[in-house]
């Protein structure tokens, strides 16, 4: 799970980060794209040097570019707290990247101001009409590429008000959060053992399609397979197989195929290991061909789901039926 931050300048983003981070969640700041930019150049990370390169990376490579490369460090095995979202298109990036949560931290103007005041940053207005008139460049803009802090409010999941203490906003991020983080529904066995067999696929060595296969036997992975050249033979991507070398058009020079599919070396891997496979259900990204469906058959597996079509996918399918055999596909 992944939790946004936003808010004005002091209104206790950073108590939010920090009292997340002691609930197990690791911290990342779209800023920290920003302070490694100017950082290559030498240039001290002042309030106004962020500003102006959030600006310029935005024009550049597009509104959303500081949630982009932010995202592609998440490992996906843990939750994270996202701090310093300023703009629109940062929150519609989160959130195409998966479960994501706004959170927009409020406070009054004034209490903000004596914060700033108290924590002597660098930058901050030293009088409050100051820091009126540098927040007010970061609230609403014409331009796509500056800071938009309102529209940013606009799209939030929960607001959480801190005009008092620490622990009053402790309190109250626990009762914001309780419902919406710590009962989160888990993938289904199936959307789990597909995803597994996605990973297995990216291990293919075929450089016409990569499919990925998991046989599973009472929601225990017994075996996995991917299709590429076997066991000694060159790889594919390296010119063992003459077809894809050949660049073979779909349908044609079937003969010249040297590559194993997913599912006939997930069957053929536990053969090799003595483990058996009957009443297994075979997970596989691709409807199995007719050579494979026989295999499966033969094997002994009780069901077949799959992720997507493949051509003269519908006659294996009826051949799994009149096998008395379960197929569906996923979604």
């Amino acid at each position: 799970m992944r939790v946004g931050v936003a808010g004005l300048n002091a209104a206790g983003k950073g108590e939010v980060v920090r009292l997340l981070e002691r609930r197990s969640f690791y911290r990342a700041s779209l800023s920290d794209v920003i302070r490694a930019d100017l950082a290559r150049e030498g240039k001290e990370p002042t309030r106004e040097n962020m500003i102006q390169r959030g600006r310029a990376l935005r024009e550049r490579f597009g509104p959303a570019v500081l949630a982009e490369r932010a995202q592609r460090a998440l490992p996906s095995d843990r939750n994270h707290v996202i701090d310093s979202i300023r703009h629109p298109a940062e929150v519609e990036a989160l959130r195409a990247g998966g479960d994501f949560l706004l959170l927009w931290v409020e406070a009054p103007p004034r209490v903000r101001f004596e914060r700033s005041r108290a924590r002597g940053r660098a930058g901050d207005g030293e009088d409050f009409a100051r820091f009126e008139e540098l927040e007010a460049r970061e609230l609403a803009s014409g331009e796509a590429a500056a800071q938009q802090l309102l529209a940013v409010r606009e799209l939030a999941d929960l607001v959480i008000p801190n005009d008092g203490s620490l622990e009053e906003l402790g309190a109250k991020l626990e009762e914001a959060l309780r419902d919406r983080l710590f009962f989160r529904e888990r993938p289904s066995w199936d959307e789990y053992f597909m995803s597994i067999a996605r990973v297995v696929a990216s291990r293919s060595n075929c450089i016409k399609r990569k499919v990925g296969s998991v046989i599973a036997l009472d929601r225990r992975i017994i075996s996995t397979g991917y299709n590429g050249t076997p066991r000694g033979i060159r790889n594919c991507n390296e010119g063992g197989c003459p077809r894809c070398a050949g660049a073979a058009e779909a349908g044609t020079r079937l003969d010249e195929c040297l590559c194993s599919h997913a599912e006939e070396n997930a069957i053929t891997q536990s053969a090799y290991h003595g483990v058996s496979v009957r009443g297994g259900t075979v997970y596989t990204t691709f409807c199995p061909c007719l050579i494979c469906t026989k295999m499966i058959i033969n094997a002994g597996l009780s069901e077949v789901v799959y992720d997507a079509h493949f051509p003269l996918g519908e006659v294996s399918v009826a051949l799994f039926r009149e096998a008395g055999i379960k197929v569906r596909q996923l979604g």
